[in-house]
């Protein structure tokens, strides 16, 4: 595959053959490429980067992970907060004693996490601050510009400054809101929700935006590499909303791509290509192009390794990641 911004998959029907598998022996609850090094993060307290396997956490499994170019982080049911490199180094950077990490999020040296109703972010200088909650927060991310956090509650999100002492602003709508997820350029939030649909605010007004009719929860999202579409999971094929203009997905259709009779479960958008790689409830792995919904078989469907829990390309666009609850994982080459 090119690198150019236009490039599109090559047209074979079938890329299994240029798939390496790898055991990860449990279920794979992250997946990343740190430093050109594919990892996968495991619920049982393993990390595997490379062929190599270390634990960070000791004897206590991992709860959420999340990772830049740089390195992994995961919290334990320890109440750790670990960074870990591609060399296999492993550095402390909060201890929650007594807690579990219920979320995570990073982006660069910041690290953000939520313990009960406490959410924390650690700035780069390893400044700790924290904020209460009024409901228990499922998700969080940071925005693209600034220091500032989205923190998804039941009743809508809160949007917090750890670098001052404002408390957060809040963006309400009934219901409980799981993860959250920010586009590219920072002018929209979208959260999924318990019952089954996405809601969206656009930043700039706090206007409303609705998406429904999934017959189950979206627990995965993914955004083009110019930030006009999310992909989204929940349903037999990849939900793809639009947010090209203002408005975003108000008043229009989304797309489906790769429908099939097993649930979507897992997204990720080619970080250059209009292509979205789909992983499915049965761990079948198809690549769909955009522009005409054509289709490559990545991995075969196979019920006993369980559902594609976790995938993610490098930033070339040669190499996919993927993982399975059941411990099955691979890499796809691209030729």
């Amino acid at each position: 595959m090119s690198d150019a911004s236009n490039a599109a998959p090559p047209e074979f029907t079938s890329l299994t053959d240029h798939v390496a598998s790898l055991s990860a022996e449990g279920h794979v609850l992250h997946a990343a490429f740190v430093k050109d090094e594919p990892v996968l993060v495991l619920a049982e307290g393993e990390i595997m980067i490379g062929d190599r396997r270390v634990a960070p956490h000791q004897d206590a499994g991992i709860l959420v992970a999340a990772s830049d170019r740089d390195g992994i982080y995961t919290g334990g049911e320890d109440g750790k907060i670990i960074r870990t490199r591609a060399s296999g180094e492993s550095e402390t950077l909060a201890h929650e004693k007594g807690k579990w990490i219920d979320a995570l999020c990073v982006k660069g040296e910041t690290v953000a996490w939520a313990t009960g109703k406490t959410v924390s972010s650690r700035d780069s200088k390893g400044q700790i601050k924290s904020t209460q909650m009024a409901s228990t927060p499922q998700g969080l991310c940071f925005l693209p510009k600034g220091y500032r956090l989205v923190i998804s509650q039941y009743g809508g999100v809160a949007l917090w400054f750890p670098n001052t002492d404002a408390a957060p602003e809040k963006l309400e709508w009934k219901g409980a809101h799981l993860d959250v997820t920010v586009s590219p350029d920072g002018r929209f939030i979208v959260t999924s929700m318990q019952e089954n649909a996405l809601h969206g605010w656009r930043l700039a007004d706090s206007k409303d935006m609705r998406m429904t009719g999934y017959p189950s929860k979206t627990r995965c999202f993914s955004w083009s590499h110019d930030g006009e579409w999310l992909a989204t999971s929940g349903a037999d094929a990849a939900i793809v909303w639009p947010f090209q203009d203002k408005d975003g997905p108000m008043g229009k259709a989304p797309k489906e791509l790769g429908v099939r009779s097993a649930k979507v479960s897992s997204v990720a958008f080619h970080p250059k290509a209009p292509v979205v790689a789909i992983g499915y409830d049965d761990s079948c792995v198809l690549m769909c192009r955009f522009t005409d919904a054509a289709e490559l078989l990545v991995r075969r469907a196979s019920r006993m390794d369980g559902k594609i829990s976790a995938m993610a390309w490098d930033e070339t666009g040669r190499r996919l990641l993927f993982g399975t609850e059941g411990g099955a994982a691979g890499v796809l080459t691209l030729p």
